[in-house]
């Protein structure tokens, strides 16, 4: 990751929560699970360096992101 230029990990995020406010029903959901991985990815290395409010905040972000690529996953009832 060090050797990804900032704009371009930012780009690709924002790409990908474009994708997944606009692409149909399951590539959303997809897109979204992915930006889920990458706050997973983040927050596990950061951790330890996080005071509790923090850890809960980007914990609640993990959760939302999770919630709203299951929900664009399965089709409704």
């Amino acid at each position: 990751m060090n050797a990804v230029p900032r704009p371009v990990a930012i780009g690709v995020l924002v790409a990908l929560l474009a994708g997944g406010v606009l692409a149909p029903r399951p590539w959303a959901g997809i897109a979204f699970l992915v930006v889920a991985a990458f706050v997973g990815w983040l927050l596990f290395l950061t951790w330890q360096r996080l005071a509790l409010p923090e850890r809960l905040m980007r914990s609640a972000v993990l959760v939302l992101a999770l919630a709203v690529g299951v929900v664009r996953i399965v089709p409704a009832a």
